[in-house]
């Protein structure tokens, strides 16, 4: 039997997510850098970079890779930060997972089938595919 969570906890964890959607990077990066997990997954499986990459935050995705957040976890449904960039057609997302070294083939769809799907041919070429 497992215990339930504390409810502070909870709250706190909520927080941190919230800031990562909304991309307010220094004060993110201050529960990273005050210990935090920079791949906290909330319960859908979804990172921190997750989170930041699909609502468009460069600077936050940056910081976090910084700080060790791994680029290429995926979540629950398999689905990696890159391909969720690919997706939002977050450009500036974009090259920063791969300066992180998102891998383009990771996940399902991957960011590659992502950009074939949506005919993004500068991204496929961007990926070094066709």
């Amino acid at each position: 039997m497992s215990e339930a969570p504390d409810p502070e906890v909870v709250e706190l964890a909520t927080k941190i997510f919230d800031l990562a959607r909304r991309g307010e990077t220094e004060a993110l990066v201050g529960y990273v850098d005050a210990g935090v997990p920079a791949n906290l997954t909330n319960d859908r499986g979804d990172t921190l970079v997750m989170l930041a990459a699909y609502h468009g935050h460069a600077d936050a995705v940056r910081a976090l890779l910084a700080r060790g957040a791994d680029a290429n976890r995926a979540n629950d449904k398999g689905q990696t930060p890159l391909a969720g960039a690919v997706f939002k057609g977050e450009e500036g997302v974009i090259r920063a997972l791969l300066d992180g070294h998102a891998d383009p083939a990771a996940g399902t769809p991957s960011a590659l089938d992502t950009a074939r799907m949506f005919g993004k041919a500068e991204l496929l070429e961007l990926f070094g595919a066709s």
